[in-house]
């Protein structure tokens, strides 16, 4: 009866009240999206369009590269909830999440994917041709990842490489063609080993459900701790990818002590990880992004 007038949700999701018109479905969306994530990709995209424009961008381009990051952005997550759907329901950390709990239905789910693949788009075609054409390659991605770790111990790898588009893409917002892309590698790689390292700590969280529901993680594959050994490993890759780049690139005094707080974040997301995982994953990298892009503009 209690499922009856709770509008047929689940048992596990009757806590609190079904969201109210207006500003409760906004907050739904918003949930659903989880928009405050963009603060892991947004510095690295600016800091990617810095380096090609080292005396600084545009008010339109600035504002136009935002917008493409908010509707590639929005249209990952979305897909990603939708994908996993059927495994976030089973799952006990993610079953209250809206499409699991009932609280959006799938046919809002995927107008707000296609909504926010409208703006990417539009977006990426005011910036330049060039960003139009290379568009659908992070859509690839965004769809590959949620179906990696049905198949392979290696799907953190999967994210590193979608969300390392996020420098990259800035870079060729701002350059606006492939010429000279080199000099983007080593923040590329940067975001590669950063990101493939913060998403193994991220799935210690759910190593006991993976490992029963058969999904493929390096928790599941190694144990907790091995797994936290290699994402220690790729993050110590990732701050030398940094000080490559320091070397190369940005070898300036002002530099260097953004550089310095990038590898005290590291420490201190490792010496926290295994007993507070999601500290370690959303407070300490979402701070670490904007201290790269310090990093790139003291640097520049």
């Amino acid at each position: 009866m209690s499922i009856a007038l709770s509008g047929g949700r689940p048992p596990h999701c009757l806590v609190g009240r079904p969201p109210e018109r207006y500003g409760g479905r906004l907050k739904t969306y918003a949930g659903f999206v989880k928009l405050e994530h963009t603060v892991f990709s947004l510095p690295l995209i600016y800091a990617g369009a810095l380096l090609h424009r080292a005396s600084g961008l545009s008010a339109r381009a600035a504002a136009l590269i935002l917008l493409a990051a908010i509707g590639g952005r929005v249209m990952a997550m979305g897909l990603n909830r939708i994908i996993d759907a059927e495994i976030d329901a089973r799952n006990p950390r993610t079953r209250q999440r809206e499409l699991p709990c009932g609280t959006m239905q799938r046919g809002e789910a995927w107008a707000i994917v296609a909504l926010a693949g409208l703006l990417y788009v539009a977006s990426a075609w005011a910036i330049a041709p060039i960003c139009l054409w290379l568009s659908p390659i992070p859509v690839a991605l965004f769809v590959v990842y949620p179906y990696l770790k049905r198949f392979t111990s290696l799907s953190h790898l999967g994210l590193g490489l979608a969300w390392s588009m996020a420098p990259l893409g800035g870079w060729i917002a701002a350059s606006k063609s492939l010429a000279g892309i080199g000099e983007i590698a080593w923040l590329w790689l940067f975001s590669v080993l950063w990101v493939t390292g913060f998403d193994i700590i991220y799935a210690t969280m759910d190593e006991a459900f993976d490992r029963e529901a058969e999904l493929h993680s390096l928790p599941v594959l190694m144990g907790k701790r091995s797994a936290l050994r290699v994402a220690m490993i790729l993050h110590a890759a990732a701050f030398l990818s940094l000080v490559m780049l320091w070397r190369a690139q940005l070898h300036t005094t002002p530099a260097a002590p953004w550089l310095a707080a990038v590898g005290g974040l590291f420490l201190w997301q490792h010496a926290v990880s295994e007993r507070h995982p999601a500290f370690a994953f959303f407070q300490l990298n979402g701070i670490l992004g904007f201290v790269v892009f310090g990093f790139v503009a003291a640097g520049l």
